[in-house]
């Protein structure tokens, strides 16, 4: 499969997840969805938070959030691999798997709770075949 039918199938397709990317861990787009436009400086905070939050530097992440697609989203929660953003009514996902970083953004009616066992599972499979 490639990586845009992951965003368009396994995320957006749902129809839990308004907008969806693929990132590489060392930079760089892999895929995304057509409504979704990542500056390269919002790109490479995200790929920083991904690899720094869950190294122990979870403060600075914590403290600003994360700017998606020009949109400040606040952090709400850090897990061992995750980070959960959210601003107003709706929300992100940023999952970090062995090469990727999977960031889905939801929109109301939609809450998290319906989203993240979306994105969560992408990334499980993703970390299950070595990406």
């Amino acid at each position: 499969m490639s990586w845009q039918a992951y965003v368009d199938t396994n995320l957006v397709g749902t129809g839990k997840v308004a907008r969806a990317a693929i990132l590489g861990q060392q930079g760089g787009v892999w895929a995304t969805s057509s409504n979704l436009t990542l500056s390269p400086e919002e790109q490479a905070a995200i790929v920083s938070a991904a690899k720094n939050a869950f190294n122990g530097a979870a403060d600075q992440v914590q403290a600003n959030g994360l700017r998606l697609a020009g949109v400040k989203y606040f952090t709400l929660r850090l897990t061992d691999r995750s980070i959960y953003l959210k601003q107003g009514a709706n929300g992100a996902i940023i999952a970090k798997t062995k090469q990727a970083i999977l960031v889905a953004i939801y929109e109301e009616p939609i809450q998290a709770a319906e989203a993240t066992p979306i994105v969560e599972s992408l990334a499980d499979y993703l970390i299950s075949v070595s990406y």
